[in-house]
Order: structure tokens, then C-alpha cells, then sequence
């Protein structure tokens, strides 16, 4: 069996609807871990698991030892010449290129179709060991990304919700207002805002690299950034395959580099998922 039938197997398993994303609110015994199909793909070597510290997620120890992640989404050949939206896939590498997780998206065709890059998602994290680690959900929340009303309406702010393992909410990011800009919050458990995330106002896409800087909530102090890496022309022209990389400190909190994590793919959904393509 090679990768490709591997891959449609691990999928496989995650192709019914959950009731749990009825509501961000749920309890958190409904889903156990996953132990997932072997074969999840990579040609990188994988980073050799580290010991568990005590208090951390299982699955997250990874996250314990880098101060900056690298996120590559795969490219679709089907999707590139088509045009025709699939679900993502990324690999989640260290700086040294060993793979740390790898990333996939559970949404239903018509979801991917009509909604575009404002659909409700799941994205479940799987580590070396082919189990469920983190998830990160998305709801659907229609007419929704302003970010004029984001800071005033909260049925308006895109958000998603991390959990480690899945089932237990370890934190979560949320669009705030402001002028048109890309702006987050990312919260604890609790809701309580722990680091923000300034986006630029106008991007330019074109042969440069995009940065969303981390700050604490007073604006004191940069603490990381979110930074979506130009590709190159070929790559950018023709797919919505993006790469990205994440910095924060070493000793930050595990949970929040989990979340900072969370982040990055709400920011490629809301910026760069759906630019335009020359697909003709």
C-alpha cells in the first residue's frame, strides 16, 4: 500500500459530522483520543519525541524544546490544475526540518464549495506516533470576517478553538476590531486574553514576506510573529498552497504556542485561502 492509499484511509475515518461543534462549549469526555491509520506521509524525517514534562498536553512535548515552527501546506495537484477546493494538508517541521505533526482538514465538499475560505473546519493533528494530539475548530459564522464589526459584534468575529488532547479546550483565538486590519487575541481556557496579533492593513503578496507580529496585550513588548513566507511566483500564481512560520520564546507557556498554532491557520483561511488563481 503506498502513501496515497494510506492517506485516503487515515481520511476515511474522520468523514462523519461531530456533534460536539454544535457548540464551542462542550463536554470534554465526548471524544477520546484517535489512534490513526499508519502511513501518515512525509519525506522528512520526524523529530524524536522529547519526555513529557509534567502539567503539559500529551502531544505537545514537541512544542516544549523549538522556539519556532514551520508550517508547509501541501500541494494539491488536483486542486492546481482544477481549481477544484480539496482539503488541506500541511506538515508541521522544526527548524532543523524534522517533521513534528501533520495537519489535515475535515470538511465536506458542498462546506468547501459554497463557503469557500469562510467555512467551518476541523483540523486534526496527529504526531510520529499516528495519534490525534490537537484539533483546532473553526464554527461557521455566515456574513462574518468585518473587521469594522468584529470588535463590536461577537457573532461577527471569526474565531477557532484548540484543543489538547481533543476534547479538552486548551485555548482560543478571536478576531478583534479595529481599522482593516488582521487583529487577534489569543485566550486561555477561560476567554481571557493573553497575547494579541497586529496583521498589516494592505498586504503585499507580491515577492516579499507577510507579518503578523506578537505582542502582549499592553503593546509593551514583541513577543513572536505569525509570518506567511512568499513561495515563489510559480507557486503563488497557481495554488492557495501557503507556507508559514511561527517564533515565540522558548519558555513560553506550551498551551499558548499550541494556540499561537491555532492562529496561524485562521490566518491563512481569512488571508490567503482564497486569493485568486489562474486556473484556466
Amino acid at each position: 500500500m503506498n502513501f496515497d492509499d494510506r492517506n485516503c484511509l487515515l481520511e476515511v475515518s474522520f468523514t462523519g459530522k461531530h456533534e460536539m461543534h454544535q457548540n464551542m462549549h462542550y463536554d470534554p469526555n465526548s471524544q477520546p483520543p484517535i489512534t490513526m491509520q499508519p502511513g501518515v506521509p512525509g519525506t522528512q524525517p520526524w523529530m524524536q519525541a522529547p519526555q513529557v514534562p509534567i502539567g503539559c498536553p500529551p502531544g505537545l512535548e514537541y512544542l516544549t524544546q523549538v522556539d519556532q515552527v514551520l508550517c508547509h501546506q501541501i500541494v494539491e495537484l488536483l486542486q492546481a490544475f482544477t481549481g477544484w477546493e480539496s482539503n488541506n494538508k500541511y506538515a508541521i517541521k522544526n527548524s532543523m526540518g524534522q517533521q513534528i505533526y501533520y495537519v489535515f482538514e475535515e470538511t465536506d465538499c458542498c462546506m468547501r464549495m459554497c463557503c469557500s475560505n469562510s467555512r467551518e473546519f476541523t483540523l486534526h493533528i496527529v504526531n510520529n506516533y499516528n495519534q490525534e494530539v490537537m484539533r483546532v475548530y473553526r464554527p461557521l459564522k455566515v456574513c462574518a470576517g468585518c473587521c469594522w464589526c468584529a470588535g463590536c459584534c461577537d457573532c461577527c468575529a471569526q474565531e477557532t478553538q484548540i484543543e489538547a488532547p481533543p476534547g479538552v479546550v486548551i485555548g482560543r483565538v478571536k478576531q478583534t476590531g479595529g481599522k482593516c486590519n488582521y487583529n487577534y487575541e489569543i485566550q486561555d481556557t477561560d476567554g481571557n486574553a493573553q497575547l494579541r496579533i497586529e496583521g498589516p492593513c494592505i498586504m503585499c503578496r507580491c515577492c516579499s514576506d507577510v507579518e503578523f507580529p506578537v505582542y502582549t496585550m499592553d503593546g509593551a513588548a514583541r513577543v513572536g510573529c505569525v509570518t506567511k513566507q512568499w513561495t515563489g511566483l510559480v507557486r503563488e500564481a497557481f495554488t492557495t498552497a501557503d507556507n508559514f512560520g511561527i517564533s515565540f520564546p522558548m519558555d513560553l507557556d506550551v498551551k499558548t504556542k499550541a494556540t499561537l498554532l491555532g492562529a496561524m491557520f485562521l490566518i491563512d483561511f481569512m488571508a490567503f485561502e482564497n486569493q485568486p488563481k489562474n486556473n484556466n
